[in-house]
């Protein structure tokens, strides 16, 4: 149960870090670094925030990519008679279960 909480509550950080709030709180922790603990603001302190920023960066341009191509082959599902419809609402399920999903899918092929 509580490793079911933990997937959770992972892949919902994973999707908020994604979001322009995330670089809003990058933005104050900078500003509110440089104004209570400048003089530790050196050339290691910059570095970590532009890791930070980088790493917000590729995460929001991954989830974008993941959503166009979701949207994409929603659409493809549902334009082929033969699909099964079911597989559209696995955007909620855990990595886990759509790799048993998936998984079970390819031993019925």
């Amino acid at each position: 149960m509580a490793t079911l909480q933990l997937r959770e509550a992972l892949t919902k950080v994973g999707t908020l870090t994604s979001r322009p709030a995330a670089f809003l709180i990058l933005g104050g922790y900078t500003v509110s670094w440089f104004l209570v603990e400048r003089e530790t603001l050196d050339w290691h302190g910059a570095a970590t925030l532009i890791t930070w920023a980088m790493t917000l960066l590729i995460q929001r341009a991954e989830h974008r990519d993941t959503q166009a191509l979701q949207a994409k082959l929603d659409e493809l599902i549902k334009a082929n008679d033969k699909a099964r419809n079911e597989i559209v609402e696995m955007d909620d399920k855990e990595p886990e279960e759509i790799e048993r999903i998936r998984d079970a899918g390819q031993e019925g092929s």
